[in-house]
């Protein structure tokens, strides 16, 4: 295993990737199951993906004899040393300031140098946005940086894109405008769809509902459809979420946590109901056995950690960010997507169009005022 110190910002003296392969920063030390997870869900990412390589960071003296029961982090990771980790009881403003020796500022570090082409991290969402946002920056045109997932749903894709989803807990109108050509950007690359379909999370789907920013949003994404490149639905209710009339969904971060969590405990719950179920009596169990494979597929589409990552879109960079509470199969899922997205390019043309929604809908503000 590589061990790499003492670098002057980023902690790590990893080279900077060869052209032709894909480097993932990663952070080793957040998350509630501790590193020993992150390292293994790093090794069967490697496993899943040849050209895949790994920045890890951390406490080298707890990650190096992990990463030592493990023969594909020899010989495709490096450890980059930082001497704290950050905990889901910090304070953003504290990291900020003070977090320059932590292995999450270090992994981020390490994408703004370009030794990496995305970054991971299951830690401190609200620090991890804080510092991301420091050291890479907003895109133009981009006022809140927002978090897409990847919700289950019926289209011919099997997902949907939703965000915000916890960046920031309001949104005005522009902002959702942004959300949108945001959220377009990702799914377009994300599933090769040319003209993906938004709509705009409200109470009801009447044209008279919702508050004044909701119905200003609404104008707002109608009218830059062709800038966008996608075809706008209108408003979609909670129920519209995992629909197949719908493939991006647009909400500020209040409500689209909210939704988040409720989809995920929902799913866990008609999990372990179903268990249970199946398990009550002889005749079920042996119905169970009879239905593994449907059963099994069944557990494959609603897990939560197949689509483990949130990623923050409106930064000079990629980051994902994994659940706290993920597990090895989650960890490998949230670096698997990072590396397609590394490979993708829809950071350049996402900028492009933000650039081009943010002129147009100033230049529409200000006609209303001349008005």
């Amino acid at each position: 295993m590589t061990s790499a110190q003492d670098h002057p910002q980023t902690g790590a003296s990893a080279p900077v990737p060869e052209k032709g392969r894909v480097t993932i920063s990663l952070d080793a030390m957040g998350g509630d199951l501790g590193p020993a997870a992150v390292m293994t869900g790093a090794a069967r990412a490697l496993d899943a993906e040849s050209g895949l390589h790994l920045l890890i960071h951390g406490d080298s003296t707890v990650l190096e004899p992990m990463a030592s029961r493990f023969p594909v982090l020899s010989d495709r990771a490096v450890i980059c040393h930082a001497d704290r980790a950050v905990t889901m009881q910090d304070k953003p403003s504290q990291i900020m300031r003070h977090g320059k020796d932590t292995s999450m500022w270090s992994a981020i570090a390490a994408l703004r140098d370009g030794q990496a082409q995305a970054a991971v991290s299951c830690g401190n969402t609200g620090a991890l946005m804080a510092v991301s946002m420091l050291q890479l920056r907003r895109m133009e045109g981009v006022n809140r940086p927002a978090i897409a997932c990847l919700w289950p749903a019926r289209g011919k894709h099997g997902f949907n894109i939703m965000l915000d989803v916890g960046a920031d807990v309001k949104a005005d109108a522009p902002d959702l405008l942004a959300y949108a050509i945001m959220g377009v950007t990702y799914f377009r690359n994300g599933f090769n769809e040319p003209r993906p379909r938004v709509g705009l999370l409200n109470v009801g789907t009447e044209d008279h509902k919702g508050r004044a920013e909701i119905r200003a949003a609404h104008e707002l994404i109608g009218g830059h459809e062709e800038t966008g490149r996608y075809e706008f639905v209108g408003f979609v209710e909670g129920s519209d979420i995992p629909a197949a009339h719908v493939d991006v969904v647009v909400t500020d971060g209040f409500t689209g946590n909210i939704a988040l969590k409720t989809g995920e405990g929902t799913a866990r719950l008609i999990g372990d109901f179903l268990r249970e179920a199946l398990r009550s009596t002889l005749v079920s169990s042996l119905g169970a056995l009879l239905a593994k494979g449907a059963i099994d597929r069944l557990r494959d589409r609603i897990d939560p950690r197949r689509v483990n990552g949130g990623v923050f879109l409106g930064l000079n960079g990629t980051v994902v960010k994994s659940h706290g509470s993920a597990d090895a199969t989650g960890i490998a899922a949230a670096i698997g997507l990072a590396a397609k997205l590394a490979q993708s390019g829809y950071q350049g043309r996402m900028a492009e169009r933000l650039v081009i929604a943010a002129r147009s809908a100033q230049d529409t503000a200000q006609e209303g005022v001349a008005e």
